[in-house]
């Protein structure tokens, strides 16, 4: 199915044309961007091509871009005052490329009335879910090395569900909004999902992810069915190759979110306390005729590398250290 159209019109060719050049080579940028770097050639596509967007500097902004048939504008600010533009929501054009696109998905997901996929219905989203009852086993390390790994041929989303996942503070970085947020759109079913959804997620190297919830409680207050329709929802898109959940028993009715995976990871410990909680969890899943799930859990003894600050970027000492040397070869075991 086509894209929409967003335009971008700047008087400075060189950042109009490596912007569109950046977002049309982001996989997963939910429109065909078009670069104009005057007034006229804007007009002149305009009249023959139906822009849903418009991002538009404000020295470029004019009475005659007013007049034309584009559903949203948005301007491009170097910081000036905005006189007689108050009317337009805007962006700071000086920040990262993904910074600017995030904040006007976001402008754009809110206006968005009615609903929007891109997606090929028959497009098939594998789903991998990493899940353990037993602690301090590195699932998290785990699940984000296969995310990473399978990123290099792959377009993945991962997707964190545990009550505290120490990203800020692991990473070093402040989220605008989070997985709370998507959640929350999400339940207005008011439309423009997939646009919110791209102004939430933010990138490890080529991975993408959904910044976790800052709130246990925001994740409790989900249900079961909510989790399944909204990832069911991303699946839909069609923009991604593999979702893996990082889940945990925060998760309203679990077993059902598991079923849904086409492959469970679980990391497990030798010692009698882990042995026991591993037990009672396969015996809870016999009681409710959940064998499928255990049928495609394959149990992980995961090597036990040291994360530390000093060492530097925690996802390179994962990739290129005893982490990552175990996931690529449990992949080429699996041929995923």
């Amino acid at each position: 199915m086509k894209k929409n159209i967003f335009a971008v019109c700047d008087l400075d060719a060189s950042y109009a044309c490596s912007l569109m050049d950046y977002l049309n080579g982001r996989k997963t940028t939910p429109f065909e961007v078009q670069a104009f770097t005057n007034v006229e050639s804007l007009q002149a596509y305009a009249r023959e091509n139906p822009i849903e967007v418009l991002l538009i500097s404000t020295r470029a902004m004019c009475n005659e871009i007013r007049d034309l048939p584009i559903n949203r504008i948005i301007m491009l600010s170097e910081g000036e005052p905005l006189q007689d533009l108050e009317e337009y929501p805007f962006v700071y054009k000086y920040q990262s490329s993904d910074q600017l696109l995030s904040e006007v998905l976001e402008y754009y997901a809110e206006a968005q009335p009615q609903p929007c996929l891109f997606g090929n219905t028959a497009y098939k989203t594998r789903i991998y879910g990493v899940y353990s009852p037993i602690g301090r086993v590195r699932k998290t390390s785990f699940a984000l090395t296969l995310g990473e790994i399978l990123s290099e041929n792959n377009q993945v989303l991962y997707l964190n569900f545990e009550e505290f996942s120490g990203f800020e503070e692991l990473f070093h970085t402040k989220y605008r909004t989070d997985l709370s947020d998507l959640i929350y759109f999400f339940r207005q079913r008011e439309g423009g999902f997939i646009y919110k959804l791209n102004s939430v997620v933010q990138t490890f190297r080529e991975l993408h992810y959904i910044p976790p919830a800052l709130s246990p409680a925001d994740l409790r207050d989900v249900s079961g069915k909510e989790w399944m329709d909204f990832l069911q929802e991303i699946g839909a898109y069609g923009e991604y190759d593999i979702l893996i959940l990082d889940l945990s028993e925060q998760v309203d009715e679990l077993f059902q979110v598991l079923r849904l995976c086409d492959r469970v990871y679980f990391p497990v410990l030798e010692d009698a306390i882990s042995q026991a909680k591993l037990a009672q969890y396969e015996k809870l899943a016999h009681m409710l005729d959940m064998e499928d799930v255990l049928e495609k859990t394959r149990k992980l003894r995961l090597p036990m590398q040291p994360l530390l600050k000093e060492n530097g970027d925690i996802m390179q000492q994962l990739l290129w250290g005893e982490m990552g040397n175990f996931v690529r070869k449990l992949l080429l075991e699996e041929e995923l």
